[in-house]
């Protein structure tokens, strides 16, 4: 179940992950990385999607080169909720080095 955060909890979330940031236009908090390697980029983005697959919670993923850019956003909720905050706590976990 998603609880939707307001300005206050996406600031709150956003101190605790650091390179998010918050795209009130979407909305969803963003990450924008650049990875070591374009393979490193490429089994990051695997590695996520077997924890998103896992949740049933999927972020949207742009990849260039070796930069790879996450959305995470509930669309069901047109807003960013507490599904939003875990699945980017996962994806800073699984960054490469």
């Amino acid at each position: 179940m998603s609880t939707t955060l307001d300005t206050e909890g996406i600031e709150t979330v956003l101190a605790e992950l650091p390179g998010w940031k918050h795209d009130p236009s979407v909305p969803a908090l963003v990450l924008e990385y650049k990875a070591p390697s374009f393979l490193d980029g490429i089994e990051w983005v695997r590695a996520v999607a077997q924890v998103a697959e896992h949740n049933n919670h999927h972020p949207d993923i742009d990849i260039r080169y070796r930069t790879v850019t996450f959305r995470c956003s509930t669309h069901s909720e047109g807003a960013v909720t507490n599904l939003d905050a875990e699945l980017a706590s996962a994806i800073n976990r699984l960054a490469p080095e």
